[in-house]
């Protein structure tokens, strides 16, 4: 689930063991209640599991364990994320939603700004969008883990020295292709999935301008439900 208020905005994974139980009109809807408290819990799980539940006289984690009792499935409120700017907006987006709010992806973009909302929020929703689609790993190079970098690049050094050809040609083609993974890994680097064709960070820049004030995209949130988690193998 994702929600979003103004500058401030949430993420929440929720897992249940079926589909069935997912399309559940009482687990949507305790989905839904936490994604509203997920915001004040600042990122942190024991917080909410731990924050009252609406209406109930009890919190989070009493009201899941009353909903597996009541529904017969094992539950986990598995993560939270939370983000906010000091002026802008947060923009949510939900790929492949069952509700309103509620999917298999969700994504939360910051964008630091002081231009209109109205301008803001169309284009965080579609940034938003975006990273649905690419899975970018960082806003900018800069804010690219090192590891993943340096990672990258012994790889690809180990790939060009396969050539045989000189240390300064290697160096050159392990640049080249570390340009590539930028243009993959980097959410200002790629290929605006909108238009096939420009750089995200143009878009951003046009957006700016059209605005007449500064756009930073301030950050990002993307859960794919279950990543991470390994699956039993059936036959």
């Amino acid at each position: 689930a994702a929600r979003a208020d103004g500058t401030t905005g949430s993420l929440v994974e929720v897992n249940s063991e079926t589909d069935f139980v997912a399309r559940n009109d009482k687990f949507q809807a305790f989905v839904d209640a936490v994604a509203g408290l997920a915001a004040a819990a600042g990122g942190n799980i024991e917080a909410l599991k731990a924050a009252d539940y609406p209406d109930a006289g009890h919190n989070v984690e009493a009201e899941l364990a009353n909903l597996v009792a009541t529904i017969g499935e094992n539950l986990m409120l598995r993560r939270t994320a939370m983000l906010s700017v000091d002026a802008g907006i947060v923009g949510t987006y939900v790929h492949s939603a069952t509700a309103p709010g509620l999917g298999r992806i969700g994504v939360i973009v910051g964008l630091e700004s002081a231009a209109d909302e109205a301008v803001l929020e169309p284009l965080a929703k579609q940034i938003a969008m975006h990273i649905a689609a690419t899975a970018p790993e960082a806003v900018s190079i800069d804010s690219l883990d090192p590891a993943s970098v340096e990672r990258e690049r012994n790889i690809l050094t180990e790939q060009a020295r396969g050539s045989g050809r000189p240390a300064e040609i290697i160096e050159k083609m392990v640049e080249g292709r570390l340009g590539k993974f930028f243009q993959e890994a980097v959410l200002l680097e790629q290929t605006w999935v909108h238009d096939g064709e420009s750089k995200v960070a143009k878009i951003v820049e046009e957006a700016a301008g059209a605005a007449e004030a500064p756009i930073v995209v301030a950050g990002f949130v993307r859960f794919a439900l279950g990543e991470g988690i390994e699956k039993d193998a059936q036959d």
